[in-house]
């Protein structure tokens, strides 16, 4: 009876004695700060974000408890990313999520240490941010667009769309010239007229297209960049109001308003990303993670804006749409 009481007291003194020691564990747990660089405002990229969340919270991380997010967003669309990129380097974030070209060139300039987890990029390879796509060697790793390879077939496209298409305009942005390349190219071959519009800023956009009706282009395609993706409406006004069918490379561009687009889904790059960061807050390290590339494609068709331009899709491309708006 004496040695069961005598055991008793011992675990006992052990459980209290381990109260304040697990309290003190969980006290001390580390939060680590995710640093977000997003290409453009954040208000037309929400969704983006918000699958961003969403794939973070099934991993096990949680917002308050065991990490915060550190969005930099820049103020206008086509504003720089150093300084924002710098601000979170000075934050001492744990790594850095950025989408595009710009905004990852911009944390790799500040930063030769902190993980960037690209969100994603068109041409990582071509760009310098990584040595390849299976073995990134540095501190960049992440997804690839792959717009510079698909762009060909999205003016293949656009011809099939517009067969009388023999003029057409390409709103291209700074740090696209690959996939501009690869358009003119494609044009070679399919006996197009390009009409190239560089487009740094918004203020620029109505000018784009005065000149793109002036020239009588017969429809329009874009190049990747998060410049045209935040003016998406405001882009497929123009093009309904210029009477000029396009091709887009998000769906969420055609969710817009735009009439056609083909490419991968632009929430996918979020939830893997958040994949990305799960791996290195658990020690993995950029430089050993391969930078994923798109493995399925949609092909959005808008058949309220086809009415608006008077132009009907032609069954081979209708029976291959993943959505059609109606």
């Amino acid at each position: 009876m004496r040695l069961s009481t005598l055991t008793f007291l011992v675990m006992l003194t052990l459980s209290i004695g381990a109260v304040p020691f697990v309290a003190t564990a969980q006290q001390t747990a580390k939060v680590y700060r995710i640093g977000c660089l997003p290409g453009g405002p954040l208000a037309p990229r929400a969704h983006q974000w918000d699958a961003f969340r969403q794939a973070l919270r099934a991993l096990g991380w949680v917002e308050g408890q065991n990490m915060t997010l550190e969005f930099r967003p820049p103020a206008r669309e086509g504003d720089p990313f150093d300084e924002l990129a710098a601000d979170l380097v000075r934050l001492k974030v744990d790594v850095i999520v950025a989408t595009g070209q710009r905004a990852v060139r911009a944390a790799k300039q500040v930063t030769s240490t902190i993980p960037i987890v690209m969100s994603p990029v068109g041409d990582p390879v071509g760009e310098g941010f990584v040595t390849s796509l299976a073995r990134p060697g540095g501190n960049v790793t992440g997804t690839s667009l792959m717009n510079v390879d698909m762009s060909g077939k999205r003016l293949e496209m656009l011809k099939e769309l517009v067969p009388g298409a023999a003029h057409v305009a390409v709103l291209w942005a700074p740090s696209y010239e690959a996939e501009l390349r690869t358009i003119q190219a494609a044009a070679r071959v399919l006996g197009v007229t390009l009409l190239e519009l560089q487009v740094t800023n918004a203020s620029e956009l109505d000018q784009a297209f005065e000149t793109a009706k002036r020239d009588r282009t017969d429809a329009m395609m874009t190049t990747g960049g998060t410049l045209f993706f935040g003016l998406r409406a405001r882009i497929a006004d123009l093009a309904l109001h210029h009477r000029l069918p396009a091709i887009y490379i998000a769906p969420s561009m055609v969710q817009a308003g735009g009439l056609v687009a083909y490419g991968p889904s632009d929430t996918e790059y979020y939830r893997r990303a958040a994949s990305y960061v799960d791996k290195i807050l658990k020690g993995a390290q950029p430089a050993d993670l391969p930078v994923e590339q798109p493995m399925k494609f949609e092909l959005v068709i808008n058949l309220k804006t086809s009415e608006a331009l008077g132009l009907t899709i032609p069954h081979t491309i209708l029976v291959q749409a993943t959505e059609v708006i109606h």
